[in-house]
């Protein structure tokens, strides 16, 4: 028969959010696919594995089946990994038929001591794995846990360390990768290209500093600040980088409600007595809200020139009734009369 390589299912699943008690029903929704398949067998043990003895069976996945799982549950960087490793065995297995929903293995021991209808002997240059024989079919099953064959690892348990271990060497080698195919890049980059030097040698620096633990806050500001003016990023309607931008601003702003909240109370506090005879709108502004506030809404509403000086003055108290209602924190008259009026709406 045909050779199939099959990928443990716990293994597929360990690193994603999927709880190990949701396993069964993300494995068996990917059989339904035909791209896992629950194997039962008789009892023996995989080498490096315990097998719950009340529930002989184990899921595996086809190579088809770990790439699905790859693209649905993994992060770019892993699948960028699972691309980079199972191609070839992807492109080899390509005209694999769909697994059955289950396979029943019967494997007998010889008085020599090995298995009759189990081939401990490697057929596959790819993984030095055990392939056993299912009817016609001739499956190659596949542990990618590799970190340590010494010991038994538990099907539903895997140590976190060990998790973590390997994907750190999995980044590392994929961080080298990267950078080699940069290098190379650079060898036949062209004059015309002196912008986008500049903002690669700003973006490395920033890396070096970020890997030493030296990145500070203006560093990050750059860093930023040059991707953003890296090209024209799209209209205003449909742009995920504003969308991104404006939730991560509005994130932080909410964030720091309770300070500000704090902030004004003492404020309040001290001014009980004037509470009709307020600073102006700029001071009030400048003393109780954050700066990054009050820079987005003179930007947005076209007040940061120079020429617009007066403008700004006349349209202040606007941006103040703005940061107020934003930080539900009322501080001005107009504040509480235009906010009685609308809740009572």
């Amino acid at each position: 028969g045909s050779t199939i390589p099959l990928y443990l299912g716990a293994d597929l699943l360990s690193n994603t959010d999927v709880r190990t008690e949701n396993h069964p029903r993300y494995h068996a929704k990917f059989a339904k696919k035909g791209l896992a398949t629950k194997i039962t067998f008789s009892s023996f043990r995989f080498h490096g594995l315990k097998v719950p003895s009340a529930n002989n069976s184990l899921w595996f996945y086809s190579i088809q089946g770990l790439f699905r799982v790859a693209f649905e549950m993994y992060s770019k960087q892993e699948q960028l990994a699972v691309l980079e490793n199972f191609q070839d065995v992807w492109k080899a297995q390509i005209s694999d038929s769909p697994l059955q929903v289950s396979y029943n293995l019967s494997v007998q021991l010889d008085s020599s001591g090995s298995f009759s209808q189990c081939d401990t002997q490697p057929r596959d240059p790819i993984s030095q794995t055990p392939y056993c024989q299912t009817d016609k079919d001739l499956v190659h099953v596949s542990c990618m846990d590799t970190a340590d064959t010494s010991a038994d690892h538990d099907y539903c348990f895997f140590p976190k360390q060990s998790l973590q271990s390997e994907q750190r060497q999995l980044i590392i080698a994929t961080v080298r990768q990267k950078l080699h195919s940069l290098d190379e890049q650079f060898s036949s980059i062209t004059q015309s290209c002196s912008e986008q030097l500049e903002t690669i040698l700003l973006l490395l620096e920033n890396i070096d500093r970020y890997i030493n633990g030296n990145l500070e806050e203006k560093d990050a500001t750059e860093t930023v600040l040059a991707l953003l003016k890296a090209k024209d990023w799209g209209p205003v309607y449909s742009s995920c980088l504003l969308t991104c931008v404006g939730r991560w601003l509005g994130q932080q702003f909410h964030a720091a409600n309770s300070s500000i909240s704090q902030k004004v109370e003492g404020f309040k506090f001290q001014h009980i007595e004037r509470i009709s005879d307020l600073p102006p709108a700029e001071e009030l502004a400048t003393e109780l809200f954050p700066e990054a506030m009050q820079t987005l809404l003179l930007h947005w509403m076209g007040l940061s020139e120079e020429s617009n000086i007066e403008k700004r003055h006349s349209e202040y108290p606007i941006l103040l009734l703005i940061l107020e209602f934003a930080n539900h924190n009322l501080i001005t008259g107009v504040a509480h009369v235009l906010y009685s009026s609308l809740i009572c709406k």
